[in-house]
């Protein structure tokens, strides 16, 4: 079956052209184009679509507000910015409904590969509704202590650029945010920046209090059937696997790119947990106290309520929001590393190590069989013998 694409420009000849740049995709996509914000919805009303792509500035309905009536109505779409405007005001407005922004003029390639993969990752998901679930989150929650700094910093008249950057790498949600803003074309930035520190000093102090302050990209967690003491874990969890993680790819001497992911990718390799709690909050919270309650693992109380686990809805959404591919299969896979094609010593295998080895690290009755390492796995890919010198070196990492 073909994937529905529904291409959105005021102007025919950009239309023109893109029908002319994505001729040799015809057998793959079924393409529709439309002339205004008002057309498309139309059409929309009409026929079902996975991707839509807009341009921002357009006469009647602009392209964030176009993004906004789709994500109220069609959640499950995905919502692609192609713009050449970098019209600071529309873009705030769009920060928060993009999915992710690529910028004019953009090459054949990058727009076939953005949308494919686009198309593709929605086979991580197959509930439909778990799909309109997560499509429609635009920010993860941030702790209540984590979100009152940040806003406090960043309201006082000697905000610092340090104090703000050592307050996100702490949050796994405004990290992950901050990273899609500086890692896409919004504003038109170096990419693959896997570094808080350096994203912030890129987009500068007052575009990180226009994002916070006016496009509200950061939100504070409120408890509504999930217990803040699991979110406080999962935090303290995550920054030590993403340390590990960093640690054994380091040891491996992979390479700096792969070093950066490894550390990004133990970051947020359970941000399905936190898209859980926020987008299905009552029943999660079910789920968690179902997994406490008979002592199994979280990931198998998912499977069976949801079809799905945290693995696959959290690489589903940082995947839309345009990581890197290297991510997003840790992500994916970091439980079940032996069911991805992958089959080298990279940050896959790096993030499930370390996320067992932290797993193990912490008290006796908090472990779970989440502490298992895949050995098979481990095995295969030639690094086995490596686990035990892994487990010294991330704990002297602790220490």
């Amino acid at each position: 079956m073909k994937r529905k694409i529904l291409f959105v420009d005021d102007e025919p000849n950009i239309l023109q052209g893109l029908r002319r740049m994505l001729r040799g995709m015809r057998n793959e996509w079924h393409m529709v184009f439309a002339e205004s914000g008002e057309e498309a919805m139309r059409i929309l009303e009409g026929d079902p679509f996975e991707v839509v792509v807009t341009d921002m500035r357009m006469p009647g309905m602009h392209g964030a507000e176009l993004l906004k009536k789709i994500q109220k109505k069609f959640p499950e779409i995905v919502r692609i910015v192609l713009s050449g405007h970098s019209d600071q005001e529309l873009i705030l407005k769009s920060v928060r409904t993009a999915h992710q922004y690529l910028s004019k003029p953009c090459d054949a390639d990058t727009l076939k590969n953005t949308v494919a993969r686009a198309c593709a990752l929605r086979e991580l998901l197959k509930d439909g509704t778990l799909k309109q679930v997560v499509s429609n989150i635009d920010t993860l929650p941030s702790l209540p202590k984590l979100y009152q700094e940040i806003m406090a910093e960043l309201q006082s008249e000697d905000a610092s650029m340090d104090k703000v950057a050592k307050i996100i790498s702490g949050d796994v949600g405004m990290s992950a945010k901050i990273l899609q803003m500086v890692n896409s074309a919004f504003f038109a930035l170096p990419r693959h920046i896997e570094n808080i520190a350096q994203a912030v000093n890129l987009l500068g102090l007052e575009t990180i209090k226009a994002l916070v302050l006016s496009a509200q990209i950061f939100r504070q967690f409120e408890t509504k059937g999930v217990p803040e003491s699991f979110l406080e874990k999962l935090w303290g969890h995550c920054m030590g696997t993403a340390t590990f993680a960093r640690t054994i790819a380091r040891e491996e001497n992979l390479s700096r790119e792969a070093v950066d992911d490894a550390f990004l990718a133990g970051m947020l390799h359970d941000v399905g947990k936190l898209v859980l709690s926020t987008g299905l909050p009552e029943k999660y919270g079910e789920i968690i106290r179902r997994a406490a309650e008979n002592g199994i693992s979280l990931r198998d109380v998912e499977d069976e309520v949801l079809g799905t686990t945290h693995g696959a809805v959290g690489a589903y959404l940082m995947g839309l929001w345009g990581f890197g591919d290297n991510v997003v299969e840790a992500i994916a896979f970091h439980h079940v590393p032996g069911t991805c094609p992958a089959r080298t010593m990279g940050v896959l295998a790096a993030v499930h190590a370390a996320n067992a080895l932290e797993h193990a690290s912490g008290p006796e009755d908090l472990k779970t069989d989440e502490t298992q390492v895949d050995r098979e796995f481990l095995n295969k890919i030639g690094v086995e013998e490596g686990l035990e010198r892994w487990a010294q070196v991330c704990e002297t990492e602790m220490q």
